[in-house]
């Protein structure tokens, strides 16, 4: 099969990172006899640096007409001055907008080799850790109607979230579809004791959950969720919550799999296009260095493997190469710990080439 990918390396070590998952799916195709074509374009702080905007026309445009699209990372500390709507990150925004991938797939998988990376206290993740974030991509806080006006005591900012309840019903279902297939239990995430947004989310997620009697579903406040991934994260199996709610556990719970190095992510709509990414940040302090863990966005190319191509065999050889790779002690310095041998980011890809 061929497939048309259009790569967005973006900012920090976004460069270092997408190169290795290339090689990655290159190796894929040689061992599965597929052909993979590769579109670079650019999006976030490079892009401003070099056409004046963070999200160019002719890249949303290949993007659009790709069968998936990989990103690396953007943003960094030297274009933290800009306004808000000129900000690398804009470009996130704007591609999840255009393309319609309203449902983002971020899974905290704890593998056995990593476990001495775990924070938490042995007990509390013995076993092994898999749980799924779906969170709702395109409404909320971050969509909503902002600006700045004069309050009460001056000058004052404003951030507005609303939800739609076709919003919540369609990132509903894709939360309640994954649970079927996983241990059928779901937890909603809200903040329904006081905000109206989440009285609304709640209440159409009970509707939706009719349609899905042999899920169990239950209903936490985002406090009390935030306390639950450390007091006992064994308790949930999927959560779906909304855009900013979703953001923030998310890298919660990827600190308690190890390292927010090892979490990829899939932000899917109604198509088979998806984008797929590490959800770490671009680490501009390591940029270049051979340093980064290009691991979360190798797994991110597994999720897109599986989810716009439909090619699970191959998707599970990369996620089976990653773990052994990592069973034979091999690490980056963010998962480093005694006894391992440390690698830099092109190590570990090959390494991972070599298991593949």
């Amino acid at each position: 099969m061929n497939f048309n990918i259009a790569v967005i390396p973006g900012d920090g070590i976004g460069p270092d990172i997408t190169e290795q998952a290339i090689l990655v799916l290159q190796k894929v195709g040689e061992k599965f006899n597929h052909s993979f074509t590769f579109t670079e374009v650019l999006a976030g702080g490079i892009a401003i640096d070099k056409r004046g905007k963070a999200l160019p026309e002719d890249t949303l445009e290949i993007c659009k007409t790709s069968d998936a699209v990989l990103l690396g990372a953007v943003g960094g500390p030297k274009w933290d001055t800009l306004p808000g709507n000129e900000r690398p990150e804009q470009a996130l925004l704007g591609l999840r907008s255009a393309l319609g991938l309203f449902a983002n797939l971020r899974p905290a998988l704890l593998y056995e080799p990593l476990k001495e990376a775990c924070t938490l206290r042995p007990d509390l993740v013995e076993g092994g850790l898999d749980l799924m974030v779906v969170r709702e991509l395109t409404g909320g806080i971050y969509f909503g109607e902002r600006g700045f006006r004069e309050g009460k005591y001056g000058e004052e900012a404003y951030d507005t979230e609303a939800y739609s309840k076709v919003e919540v019903e369609r990132i509903a279902r894709v939360a309640f579809d994954i649970a079927m297939q996983r241990d059928k239990k779901l937890t909603s995430v809200d903040k329904a004791n006081i905000l109206e947004s989440s009285r609304l989310w709640r209440a159409v997620v009970e509707e939706v959950s009719k349609e899905y009697p042999e899920v169990e579903l239950n209903h936490l406040y985002v406090d009390n969720t935030a306390m639950q991934l450390v007091r006992n994260p064994k308790q949930f199996d999927v959560i779906v919550t909304s855009n900013m709610f979703g953001d923030i556990l998310s890298d919660e719970a990827s600190m308690i799999t190890g390292s927010i190095g090892m979490l990829p992510s899939a932000s899917l709509g109604e198509g088979t296009l998806g984008m797929y990414e590490p959800i770490h940040g671009s680490a501009p302090d390591i940029a270049g260095q051979n340093k980064a863990n290009p691991l979360a966005t190798i797994l991110s190319v597994a999720m897109m493997l599986r989810h716009s191509f439909h090619l699970e065999e191959e998707a599970k050889a990369v996620e089976e190469a990653v773990v052994g790779v990592l069973e034979k002690g091999y690490r980056t310095g963010d998962i480093m710990s005694s006894g391992m041998t440390q690698v830099g980011t092109k190590e570990m890809g090959q390494l991972v080439l070599e298991n593949l």
